[in-house]
């Protein structure tokens, strides 16, 4: 256990239990999931269909670029406080060393091979349990959650979403079984590209000891989660920014009432980050300003989609008009309304700009479900001289969202009709 005067030590856990909770949080809520059986994403509560996919898209690499950003500016942030590998394989070996620690406490008698036995059991079968749950939980940002409820109810293992599940399941508890932060040092690339992203003012877990006051206790060393040496170099690709090393220096040192070595600093030579504040430069400021840009982008993007979408187009067969036996001309047109939204709402249209027209079309409105798409086609006929090629619009209006549309169209008729 870390001493009591740890303070990145308890600060890293309190952001690891809350990132731990909005992951559990965020896919019931429908704040951040793909829905890949319905072809649905849900971002800040809204829910964006497949054929938006500019969207999502841009999302997506938003939230690329903010990790991107907060690397520039911070290092290995993301690693250290942020990352679920990170927060789940420090979780399962210090759920594994608090077993074996009370295992030999309970069982001192017992010999040391068999008490490894049983805390090894014990350990096994929590973590096979914990697997299932997050296999759930991950699994539910790409499947409805009562619908993976009622497969895993099932014990389903068929289905697209039980196999995943499965699949997720045996995965989780081999890595956090087996792999743990080896995952960091081997099949992870964000520590090489960390070292692209950063600069002379990026924060960085450095050793700083110009008056040699190192007493060797390496304690450094044995805290370390990734098995470094923080003294040979602060760019070690291994280290994740954890801050556990100066929390050991700072203890130790602080019983010799001397300062500790290792400490976060803006860059190998620049300041201390105790007391002082982000370096500004140019680049920041820039890399800042297109940040801003691009979240106002997306915000207006969000703000200006409609949650109804109306599409209507003309029907041109081998016929690209027909004469009725009353003497009007007809044109036909097909319609697709998408209700995006999560209330039912209705949809009237109405014909502006060509005199004298009538559009044939029951029911108008038309009344459109939450998630449900409506195709269907309707007439719009003309009984006056009007040209062979006539522009007009037809306006659909959203009730109760109160949005219209207007939609340029034209009105095809024999010559001198």
């Amino acid at each position: 256990m870390p001493p009591p005067s740890s303070p990145w030590h308890h600060l890293r856990k309190r952001v690891h239990l809350i990132c731990f909770a909005i992951f559990l949080i965020l896919p019931f809520f429908n704040i951040v999931r793909f829905d890949i059986p319905h072809q649905r994403f849900y971002f800040a509560g809204q829910e964006i269909w497949i054929n938006e996919f500019a969207i999502v898209f841009f999302t997506m690499m938003f939230l690329m670029f903010l990790i991107v950003v907060s690397s520039i500016f911070y290092g290995r942030v993301y690693c250290g406080y942020l990352c679920p590998q990170m927060i789940f394989s420090e979780a399962s070996m210090a759920l594994q060393a608090q077993l074996r620690r009370r295992v030999t406490k309970k069982f001192a008698q017992w010999k040391p091979a068999k008490r490894e036995r049983l805390a090894s059991t014990l350990f096994y079968s929590i973590l096979a349990v914990a697997s299932v749950g997050l296999a759930f939980i991950f699994i539910a940002y790409f499947v409805e959650p009562r619908d993976l409820l009622r497969s895993l109810a099932r014990l389903d293992i068929q289905t697209a979403a039980g196999i995943a599940g499965a699949s997720v399941t045996l995965l989780t508890f081999l890595d956090f079984a087996f792999v743990r932060l080896n995952f960091c040092t081997t099949v992870c690339p964000y520590g090489y590209l960390q070292g692209m992203l950063g600069d002379g003012k990026t924060l960085l877990v450095h050793y700083r000891d110009e008056t040699h006051e190192c007493i060797e206790c390496k304690k450094c060393v044995r805290v370390c989660p990734m098995g470094i040496d923080i003294r040979d170099s602060p760019f070690q690709i291994e280290c994740v920014h954890c801050a556990e090393c100066i929390d050991a220096c700072d203890e130790v040192l602080a019983r010799l009432k001397k300062p500790g070595l290792i400490h976060y600093a803006w860059g190998e030579k620049g300041p201390l980050s105790a007391g002082t504040k982000q370096p500004w430069d140019a680049k920041r400021v820039i890399i800042l300003a297109v940040l801003f840009c691009y979240a106002s982008a997306l915000l207006v993007a969000m703000s200006m989609r409609h949650s109804v979408l109306v599409q209507v187009a003309p029907v041109r067969t081998s016929t690209t008009f027909r004469l009725g036996a009353d003497g009007r001309v007809y044109n036909q047109f097909r319609y697709s309304i998408s209700n995006r939204g999560g209330r039912p709402a209705e949809v009237v249209f109405s014909i502006h700009q060509l005199p004298g027209a009538t559009l044939a079309l029951s029911p108008n409105p038309i009344p459109v479900k939450p998630g449900a798409t409506i195709t269907g086609e309707f007439e719009i006929s003309s009984g006056g001289r009007s040209a062979a090629v006539s522009h007009f619009t037809i306006v659909s209006s959203t009730v109760p969202d109160q949005v219209e549309d207007t939609i340029p169209m034209t009105f095809l008729a024999p010559e001198g009709k």
